[in-house]
């Protein structure tokens, strides 16, 4: 399909004279169109559960989430990957991404880059890209040859490859093991993606990489177990975790905290059951990392 026939592309009607609106009116249209991407994502949650799904089994087998994409897309992607870290605790190399002509794209256009797709195809390539390993190629026009060529890689090698696009029929999603797109209809200003399209990337990344760390064992009822306690704020957050969910004092959470070396779950273990570190962790390593399981079986 030509660009400008593309749902990303057209012109709105709602907005052909928001150069002339009050500000007020402005905001009010722009809210407005956002709240068309909650709808948009909604119509996509039966891939994205599939993706989920797909990908914690990956993950659990040792692969990695690496994102792929150029422009917002790409930043979007590396956003995700990098916030994973500190969140569940994870290594950086577990969740990578990739954007159209590198670091500096972060920062600045960089022409041409996302139009190569031996490109998008050399930079999994690099990363040793194997079956156990999870791709998510990110495209608002759901066309773009970094992408494409990234997927169309990680096709051969057997990875699981997921598409994200804000068009119908997408070309990436032709590429794809699961094609998720989130049809947001035309920006508020035209061609502009990092809006709704932006919007709806972001919120289908939260889901599967929150899916994907909910089912390693990161999460404990609704809180990280596996923040990672490296200053007095999470230290504080740490001891509140293990307070709330153990419903013990902030003065004795943060005496198991410390005698499980700053690891949450194991604090929360050790407090709930009664056992010392050593056998809080064996049971952990024996229920696959998933404190609610730990906790079931010792009742």
């Amino acid at each position: 399909m030509k660009i400008k026939n593309l749902e990303t592309e057209a012109r709105n009607p709602a907005t052909t004279h928001i150069d002339t609106m009050s500000t007020m009116a402005m905001v009010k249209t722009i809210n407005a169109e956002d709240q068309k991407v909650a709808r948009a994502v909604a119509r996509a949650e039966k891939q994205i559960a599939l993706a989920i799904d797909e990908s914690a089994k990956r993950y659990g087998r040792g692969g990695r989430l690496i994102y792929i994409g150029a422009g917002t897309s790409g930043r979007l992607g590396v956003l995700d990957a990098a916030e994973l870290v500190p969140t569940y605790g994870i290594k950086p190399e577990r969740a990578i991404g990739l954007i159209a002509g590198g670091k500096k794209a972060m920062f600045a256009a960089v022409e041409g880059a996302e139009d190569s797709a031996s490109l998008g195809e050399a930079d999994l390539k690099n990363l040793k890209l194997t079956a156990n390993d999870i791709v998510i190629g990110l495209a608002a026009s759901g066309r773009t040859p970094y992408v494409l060529g990234g997927l169309q890689y990680a096709t051969e090698v057997g990875a699981l490859s997921i598409a994200i696009a804000c068009v119908q029929k997408s070309e990436i999603g032709q590429k794809a093991d699961i094609p998720i797109e989130a049809v947001v209809g035309s920006e508020v200003i035209t061609g502009s993606t990092r809006m709704k399209a932006g919007t709806a990337q972001k919120m289908i990344l939260n889901m599967i990489s929150t899916g994907v760390m909910i089912r390693q064992g990161k999460v404990y009822q609704n809180v990280m177990v596996d923040v990672q306690p490296t200053n007095d704020k999470l230290v504080d957050r740490a001891c509140r975790i293990i307070s709330e969910t153990a419903a013990i004092s902030p003065a004795k959470a943060l005496s198991f905290l410390r005698k499980a070396d700053n690891d949450v779950a194991l604090a929360i273990i050790m407090a709930k059951t009664g056992k010392n570190k050593q056998e809080a962790a064996q049971l952990l390593t024996e229920h696959h990392g998933i404190v609610s399981e730990v906790l079931e079986s010792s009742n």
